[in-house]
Order: structure tokens, then sequence, then C-alpha cells
């Protein structure tokens, strides 16, 4: 959803959203930050209003409430 993302030496700019493994081994400040970073790129990339209506289409029970 996020536009102009591009390959960025061995990753990706803006990161790619923490999965799988990664999530488990994050914790819930970096969960936070790599949210907050991608909402600043969509802004930042002019999909603000785009990710906003995902984000505001997300039940209570799709959301990690932390540990």
């Amino acid at each position: 959803m996020l536009p102009d993302r591009r390959r960025q030496g061995i990753g990706w700019e803006p990161p790619l959203p923490l999965i799988l493994a990664a999530w488990w081994e994050s914790s819930d400040a970096a969960k936070c930050e790599r949210l907050n970073r991608h909402i600043r790129w969509a802004q930042e990339h002019g999909a603000l209003e785009q990710v906003a209506r995902f984000i505001f289409s997300l039940k209570p029970e799709d959301w990690y409430r932390g540990t």
C-alpha cells in the first residue's frame, strides 16, 4: 500500500512490515516505531488518506495490544 518503495542495499525503504520471526523478535517499542514510520512515509508520499482508510477499517481484535 505504501508508494515509492525501493530496494536499498539488502533491505527496503521504507523497511518492510515486521512479520513472521521479525515480529516475535521485536519489542513493542520497535513495532510501534515501524507503524509510525510507515504512516509518516504514507504522508510524505501522498498516500495518507488510503492508509488511514485501511487503518480505520480494522476491527479492535485486529490490533496488537502489547505484552
